[in-house]
């Protein structure tokens, strides 16, 4: 059953960010447009190419009124190792949330039990903690974070105009669709 257009779950959590520790919770995922980006594990190898990724475009998703929490189920002990001793992670200005025990991951349906570790998920969620989008990927195939932005900036614009909707490869100041019985057979 998909968790699209649910609420999020609920959970408590430490994050590595900035240099300090700190506690992050679905509360903190309330008023402003988020994603939860979940990876299998520190230490890897397709993770790390996501995470900068992500972390060059974070000044972009930022202007777009979005935050970024990456998730595994390593702790924020191995966050901040893996962020001192990488070139890569060590870019990253997002939260990087710890999950051993696996709570988060379950709540949004991505644990892995054989492995103890998370699907390569994405999760869009609206100010409300609502789930717009939702992107789980075999863990061979890494992420695009031009893509999520332009899915952020996609959900954003809906929001805000509910009669209208986006088309594919749909970006900022193109063009969108009015759905009516008239535009039925003319796309």
């Amino acid at each position: 059953m998909s968790s699209l257009n649910t609420r999020i779950p609920e959970f408590n959590a430490t994050a590595y960010a900035n240099g300090d520790f700190r506690d992050v919770s679905d509360q903190d995922l309330l008023g402003g447009w988020s994603v939860v980006f979940f990876y299998p594990a520190d230490f890897s190898f397709v993770c790390p190419t996501e995470l900068a990724d992500l972390a060059s475009l974070y000044g972009d998703f930022k202007a777009a009124q979005t935050e970024i929490y990456s998730v595994s189920t390593d702790t924020h002990f191995a966050h901040k190792a893996w962020h001192d001793t990488s070139d890569a992670i060590g870019a990253i200005e997002f939260p990087m949330v710890g999950d051993p025990s696996g709570q988060i991951t379950r709540g949004f349906g991505v644990f892995i039990e054989a492995s103890g570790l998370a699907e390569r998920a994405t999760f869009l969620i609206n100010p409300d903690g609502i789930i717009k989008a939702i992107e789980i990927s075999d863990g061979a195939v890494g992420r695009d974070a031009r893509d999520l932005l332009r899915k952020v900036k996609a959900a954003q614009w809906v929001a805000a105009n509910p009669a209208e909707v986006c088309p594919a490869r749909w970006v900022l100041g193109a063009d969108t669709l009015k759905p009516s019985a008239e535009l039925v057979g003319q796309i």
